[in-house]
């Protein structure tokens, strides 16, 4: 088994230029239950290890260590961007191509109007650290 990182990105687009906050209720509770089910599935295969969803940019804190002069702590949001990191999965599969599956159905997962949203999925594998 190998573990991967599964990061869902949110950079607007064809299929999904409508932001999450102005989507209906149910769009929403669509989007939520899709998530929910396939955590559920996942972790009944034993291949889920975490899933959780992120904050927006504008709740982010930068770190910088500041040596002896102190650590400075900077509120965000950041640099502009058209894509930010919404949530992340790790996954403990079989094979990258067990990995890419679950990346495109994600992917696929409903947004406004039940239409798939169609965002990019980024996949790392995650790496161990030498004894």
């Amino acid at each position: 088994m190998t573990k991967y990182m599964v990061m869902q990105t949110y950079s607007g687009g064809e299929a999904c230029d409508v932001p999450m906050t102005e989507w209906s209720p149910d769009d929403i509770r669509a989007h939520i239950a899709f998530q929910r089910a396939l955590n559920e599935e996942l972790a009944d295969k034993g291949e889920l290890v975490d899933a959780q969803g992120l904050a927006g940019p504008e709740a982010a804190k930068k770190v910088v260590s500041g040596g002896a002069g102190g650590t400075v702590v900077t509120d965000g949001p950041f640099t502009e961007s058209k894509e930010l990191l919404a949530g992340y999965r790790i996954i403990d599969v079989d094979s990258e191509e067990r990995a890419l599956e679950i990346a495109a159905r994600l992917s696929a997962a409903p947004g406004l109007g039940g239409t798939p949203i169609r965002q990019p999925i980024e996949v790392r594998q995650v790496m161990s650290a030498p004894a």
